[in-house]
């Protein structure tokens, strides 16, 4: 049996503003009805692949297909199969939210009962059917979010592309989010592909593909990705770090790594290893933390330093 076509394929594609080398080589698959997110620091090029992915650029070498469709040589038919919402809010202020979720349908040239019957389907399921008539203005961030949702929705794309959708909203708001976009995956089948600087919100995708510095440095579920570094770990702060690591790797052989001035260990048994560095190198300790293997450190084992998301935005 022949395995389903992906909703979203990416073939070697780089994209580069001026000198700069902005995605290179970038390739993987997005499985219809996933949930998936594009994560990196700022400048780590997710930004530049949702805008290929939207249409709102070209790719310069590469392709990109959303269901089929190539989005250079398809661009129409790849925005009927898409939703986007972007990082910046679309929505106008000055209108209602029944008002704006009409302009916006009409673009997409529903009317009358069909556009109506769409508006009232997606404000029950957004919890919004109470917020209608009230101006978009007067929301809460996580209300407004919930109304670019509905927008992005309202022609029944087959994929959802969300850019940083999170932006400005607090931590309870940002949960209630990911729920509603883990149900409309699971409720309706729609492809979601969200791009976010914020690990524990890739936690929640079925695949996250990390990227840095416009390469490709991890894909997989989150849960496999943190498996592959085998067990929990060390995190030491000490006076003098470089000669620490260099004592501790000639004493036990253990591959140290020092990352942001505070030394990184891995090792099958971190426990037995704590007892160990305690016993002989005390005194050199400012800190020394046993912790689970999250994602920030597959980047880190992927990359050699920490996850910078606060770098400035460049792709």
């Amino acid at each position: 049996m022949n395995a389903p076509a992906p909703a979203v394929e990416i073939d070697g594609v780089s994209h580069r503003y001026g000198e700069r080398l902005a995605l290179d080589r970038v390739s993987l698959r997005i499985a219809a009805g996933e949930l998936f997110t594009l994560v990196g620091p700022n400048g780590g090029g997710k930004s530049t692949l949702f805008r290929l992915a939207a249409t709102l650029i070209a790719p310069q070498s590469g392709t990109i297909r959303i269901q089929g469709f190539d989005v250079r040589s398809a661009a129409l038919e790849v925005r009927r199969q898409i939703g986007v919402v972007f990082q910046s809010p679309s929505l106008d202020r000055h209108l209602t939210v029944d008002e704006n979720l009409r302009h916006q349908g009409r673009l997409y040239g529903l009317r009358g009962y069909t556009l109506a019957d769409r508006c009232d389907e997606l404000l029950a399921r957004l919890a919004l059917a109470d917020r209608r008539h009230e101006l978009t203005g007067k929301l809460s961030g996580g209300l407004r979010r919930r109304v670019e949702l509905a927008k992005g929705l309202l022609h029944r794309p087959t994929v959802l592309l969300l850019d940083e959708p999170s932006t400005g909203l607090d931590p309870a708001a940002r949960g209630e989010l990911w729920q509603y976009l883990s149900g409309l995956r699971r409720d309706e089948g729609v492809t979601v592909v969200a791009t976010t600087h914020l690990l524990e919100e890739a936690e929640r995708a079925d695949r996250v593909a990390i990227l840095d510095s416009g390469r490709l440095v991890a894909l997989d579920a989150p849960g496999r990705l943190r498996a592959e570094l085998g067990g929990d770990y060390l995190s030491i702060e000490a006076d003098q770090p470089e000669r620490l690591a260099t004592a501790l790797r000639e004493r036990f052989g253990w591959h140290v790594q020092t990352v942001d001035h505070r030394l990184r260990i891995q090792v099958s048994d971190a426990q037995s290893a704590m007892t160990q560095i305690l016993a002989e190198y005390r005194g050199q300790l400012r800190s020394l933390t046993l912790a689970r293997p999250t994602l920030e450190d597959v980047f880190i084992a992927r990359t050699g330093r920490r996850f910078e998301a606060d770098r400035e935005e460049a792709a």
